[in-house]
């Protein structure tokens, strides 16, 4: 299955033309998964807002925020949202082998990243029931309840966009292919 990759002339309602049209303003060109997400105008203001209230609410750093969200993608096996969070964490400034260790699955170097993708991939792979052993390992790294809770609220934005990559088949942008990735079989 694929969607059509909606631009401001072709969205099916004025609401995601204009969501469309503020994308385009906020990053200088429509990533397609805005494009695939415009098909449905919830689906592509709720990943706006939300993407916005992240980045200025979150406790975690914007690298942070986007090794975070390489990570959750590599687990649900989002290739177009691992390359373009892989481009997006180097301009936040991540460390370059930082970004390929959570790409590969293998726990980075700095500590702390390596707790927070830990923690991220458990909440993916148990469904949000996370081994009480894991919750404490993310705590005994320094993190609390605020972080916790802003891993699930990333990890609901990338659930949004990761599925809807998988059934949009939405292609890479120009913008990310220096950072394409594979899942692994």
């Amino acid at each position: 299955m694929s969607f059509p990759i909606q631009t401001p002339a072709t969205a099916p309602s004025s609401a995601a033309q204009a969501t469309l049209n503020e994308v385009q303003k906020t990053y200088g060109f429509i990533p397609n998964v805005y494009g695939a997400l415009a098909n449905s105008p919830l689906a592509v203001e709720a990943y706006l807002r939300l993407a916005k209230l992240i980045q200025e609410r979150s406790v975690l750093s914007p690298a942070e925020q986007q090794v975070l969200m390489i990570a959750l993608s590599a687990e649900n096996g989002c290739e177009y949202c691992v390359a373009a969070h892989s481009v997006v964490a180097g301009m936040a400034k991540a460390p370059a082998e930082t970004i390929q260790a959570v790409r590969d699955g293998r726990p980075a170097a700095d500590a702390r990243v390596a707790a927070l993708t830990r923690f991220a991939r458990a909440v993916v792979a148990h469904r949000g029931w996370v081994p009480a052993d894991e919750i404490a390992a993310f705590h005994a790294a320094g993190f609390g309840e605020n972080e916790i809770l802003d891993v699930l609220t990333i990890n609901a934005l990338k659930t949004l966009s990761n599925y809807t990559n998988h059934l949009a088949q939405a292609p890479l942008d120009p913008a990310f292919a220096s950072q394409a990735w594979k899942k692994s079989a």
